[in-house]
């Protein structure tokens, strides 16, 4: 009896286990389809990831492309990848190393690299994070990066920035964006990415046959004016540049666009065939570290925009000083008493005119000028043909000397007509619509150019022609989390091994495609992707509205050194 009831217990104790296995089994299945679940509803609503295929956005944010050293230099950029030019479908990368078809510029000594000079891989174009559904809650704002569908085939995903906003009348003029007849403004983290270089003295060439955009003889950019003292590079920093002259004395540094790259609103991620039409930029900013052995001297960048001079300057005693120079006339703008450099101390110099506005920044310390929000505030328009100088008084020495151009939107003609929001034809957006450009302005199909939609959603109207509705808008770009990874560094004999066997044998293909993925990640370029609007920033300008006649005055009696051009 008791025999009998051992058994019934141990089969009752099996049946248990059992419906508690497959209880746990249930409960596996369950969590997995909730999870499944959860993040198809937080891909769907929440985030998304998406692949950039073009270079409409760069250098924000690029396509595939080739990653190039300037052979001359040195300099490292990246050149557009077509895949079409290599007779391959669209969107297809191929795997290996491919033969550059083409000729690219250095964006920075302006050599030529020779078409078919270089095998490299191609990379990928960037991966990023959109956040998805946040128009649905909160307003989107200019200078975002938004992905959308592209309103002439409602199918294909479109990546730009956003311009203009509903009600909007939307201008370029001389490259920038007027909204309303006034400049927009890019928000200060925008702005920071969007200059684009145009000289590194960091990176001189070397004497090697290579073609350049003016001479085949490179030159130093920076010539010294008349009288001037400055040395160019020494034996112990070839790229530095350094004064020995007495405090009262100025010292001028130009830069010559006849000598190296100009202020043409070129890309190196673009085809060189299209330089010549590129207009001119007159946006510009000059960097460099500056260090003074002397408690005495003064050290500043001039930089001109429709024939009018702006220079900043730093009075070594402990001074921050913006003037204008018009028609032969010095006029202060604003000034700010700071606290005298540390002597032997390098400090940061840049100074900057983006948007109608003056930026000045020593060391830690800044100084803004507002020059006007409308085309009238800066003058008529004509050419500079000099617009960049650096000078400077005692004992200085300059390091890390950059020069730079902002974004440039260029106006090309649509159908042999103007294309929207051309200067002089301004486009008026209704409710409901945007108005949306790439950064790379000369390759990117937007706003400006598209044409009448002939595809439609299902559950929209048909849109108007160069505008976004606001039912098109899937999302704000929010983070690069895999920008265009790096190859394993196998030993090139193997790859050469695989590449030559990987044609017939299907093996040796699976391995030599397994070997070519790109799967170490670029680390150094992952970013959050900056946008928004500047316009709820709180305005150096607005706050110290109350000083500027009183600092103007102060200006305007100080007896210091004359920087008369």
């Amino acid at each position: 009896m008791s025999s009998n009831k051992g058994k019934e217990t141990t089969m009752s104790e099996r049946a248990e286990k059992r419906r508690d296995r497959a209880a746990e089994i249930a409960n596996t299945f369950e969590w997995l389809i909730t999870a499944f679940i959860l993040a198809f509803v937080f891909r769907a609503f929440v985030m998304e990831a998406f692949r950039i295929p073009t270079g409409s956005m760069a250098d924000t944010l690029k396509g595939a492309h080739f990653r190039l050293n300037c052979l001359r230099c040195g300099y490292k950029y990246d050149y557009g990848f077509d895949p079409q030019r290599y007779g391959l479908d669209e969107d297809t990368i191929p795997p290996g190393s491919v033969r550059l078809e083409d000729e690219t510029c250095c964006p920075s000594c302006g050599s030529y690299l020779p078409a078919r000079a270089v095998v490299t891989p191609v990379a990928n174009g960037d991966r990023i994070l959109v956040l998805k559904c946040i128009y649905q809650f909160f307003e989107p704002k200019r200078w975002d990066v938004i992905v959308f569908k592209n309103p002439t085939n409602p199918s294909e995903n479109y990546i730009k920035r956003l311009i203009g906003l509903p009600n909007d009348q939307v201008e370029i003029i001389d490259g920038d964006v007027y909204i309303n007849g006034k400049i927009s403004r890019k928000p200060s983290k925008v702005q920071d990415e969007e200059w684009m270089p145009v000289y590194d003295n960091d990176y001189q060439p070397v004497a090697v046959p290579i073609r350049t955009s003016r001479s085949d003889a490179w030159q130093q950019p920076f010539k010294n004016g008349t009288d001037s003292k400055w040395i160019l590079g020494d034996e112990d920093n070839p790229t530095a540049f350094s004064l020995d002259s007495r405090p009262d004395q100025i010292h001028w540094l130009v830069y010559k666009t006849t000598v190296d790259n100009d202020f043409r609103a070129t890309y190196a991620y673009d085809p060189v065939r299209d330089y010549d039409e590129m207009p001119d930029c007159s946006d510009l900013m000059v960097r460099f570290y500056a260090r003074s052995s002397a408690a005495q001297g003064r050290v500043g960048i001039a930089l001109s925009k429709y024939q009018t001079v702006y220079k900043a300057s730093v009075d070594l005693t402990g001074e921050m000083l913006i003037t204008k120079v018009s028609q032969g006339e010095e006029t202060p703008l604003t000034r700010k008493v700071i606290e005298p450099p540390v002597m032997s101390k390098s400090s940061l110099v840049k100074f900057a005119n983006a948007d109608h506005q003056l930026i000045f920044e020593f060391g830690r310390e800044k100084l803004t000028y507002d020059l006007g929000r409308s085309l009238e505030d800066v003058g008529q328009r004509e050419a500079d043909t000099e617009p960049v100088r650096i000078f400077g008084s005692g004992k200085l020495r300059l390091s890390h000397i950059a020069v730079f151009r902002d974004i440039h939107y260029t106006m090309p003609p649509r159908n042999g007509r103007p294309c929207f929001a051309a200067e002089n034809h301004p486009f008026s957006l209704g409710p409901d619509e945007f108005f949306v450009l790439g950064d790379n302005s000369p390759r990117s199909a937007d706003s400006r150019l598209w044409g009448k939609p002939d595809k439609v959603s299902k559950t929209f109207a048909l849109p108007r022609q160069g505008v976004v509705p606001r039912d098109y808008l899937v999302g704000r770009a929010l983070f690069v989390y895999w920008p265009s990874g790096f190859e394993f560094p196998w030993p090139q004999s193997v790859k050469v091994f695989l590449a030559r066997h990987s044609q017939y044998n299907r093996l040796a293909a699976v391995v030599h495609w397994i070997a070519s993925l790109r799967w170490i990640p670029n680390i150094g370029q992952m970013r959050f992707i900056y946008g928004g609007s500047n316009e709820n920033e709180k305005s150096y300008v607005a706050e110290r509205e109350p000083y500027l006649e009183q600092d103007t005055k102060r200006a305007a009696n100080d007896k210091g050194q004359d920087f008369k051009l």
